[in-house]
């Protein structure tokens, strides 16, 4: 009987394979990590600056749930760059001396298999458990990872929560790697709110996937923009701007995700509760126009007195 481990074991077994024979790297090397410039690391803070700023909360609340038990938060750019860290007092050395700090480079191009670097490449959540690490050096580690993308659908980051200690079992990793999961999701919802200021944003509650998937459409009804977890849901391009689409074309598919017609249902409803039923004061608050408002309502078989 195949052991439901075995996809895991197999991708780590890709990764592996990518460290030994794609970036030439040797299991048993105990060279001295490099850190990259200073002028180099402010170079990728500046790059990542918007992430940063939004995430910088986020981090310190997963902190707040996971320091104690030993482990270190850590934000990296695309590439793999330590941006920001939280890390106790007492633990900073143990982790400076494992290479875990600001400014080092744990891309798999760096360091083979490990949460960071394999996070990144495969754009998927890892945990890497001690000895999956390709690196003997870093054998000693278990590292939860969660990517983190932008608005327009490209890899932004990666959120790594890692921790040293030997006793550290594979169930309480997936804990950790679900909370991990959870915290990115929120960095990313939003980090999209914020790139739409002015857009009505519509989301799903699909709390079981990967990533936030949300939708911003503007005062036409206009779908502006779009998560990378909404694009793969509508069929979306990948990354980048999306070319303009009533947000009704998607939302009145009958195969997309049943939880953005209830969001926007739900939405619809408590604007015409709070108005009193006044279609124009509840168009005012949705920011969009009253005939505009009329046609979703008639869409979503909302009556003008419905409840």
């Amino acid at each position: 009987m195949q052991s439901g481990s075995a996809p895991a074991l197999s991708r780590i077994a890709a990764s592996w394979h990518r460290s030994l024979y794609t970036h030439g790297l040797d299991p048993a090397d105990r060279g001295v990590r490099e850190k990259v410039s200073e002028s180099k690391f402010q170079q990728c803070r500046e790059a990542s600056e918007f992430l940063l700023r939004i995430a910088a909360p986020k981090l310190d609340q997963l902190f707040g749930l996971v320091g104690q038990s030993g482990c270190t938060v850590l934000l990296t750019d695309a590439k793999g760059i330590l941006l920001d860290q939280r890390c106790s007092v007492g633990d900073a050395s143990a982790f400076e001396e494992w290479g875990l700090w600001q400014g080092a480079d744990w891309s798999e191009e760096a360091e083979g298999t490990n949460g960071v670097g394999t996070c990144i490449t495969e754009q998927r959540q890892v945990i890497i458990h001690r000895n999956e690490h390709f690196l003997a050096r870093n054998a000693g580690m278990s590292c939860m990872d969660a990517p983190i993308f932008g608005p327009d659908g490209d890899l932004a980051g990666a959120l790594d929560i890692s921790s040293a200690r030997s006793d550290q079992t594979e169930a309480f990793n997936r804990l950790i790697a679900a909370t991990a999961a959870q915290t990115a999701r929120q960095i990313e919802a939003e980090a999209f709110r914020a790139s739409f200021p002015k857009a009505r944003i519509i989301c799903a509650d699909h709390d079981t996937s990967e990533t936030a998937m949300l939708l911003a459409v503007n005062s036409d009804d206009i779908v502006v923009g779009a998560t990378r977890g909404a694009r793969k849901a509508f069929g979306l391009r990948t990354s980048g701007p999306i070319a303009p689409l009533p947000a009704s074309d998607l939302l009145g598919r009958e195969d997309g995700p049943s939880g953005f017609e209830k969001a926007e249902r739900a939405a619809v409803v408590r604007a015409l509760t709070r108005a009193a039923g006044n279609v124009s004061e509840a168009a005012r608050a949705l920011g969009i126009g009253r005939a505009t408002l009329y046609r979703r309502m008639k869409r979503l078989g909302i009556g003008e007195n419905s409840d």
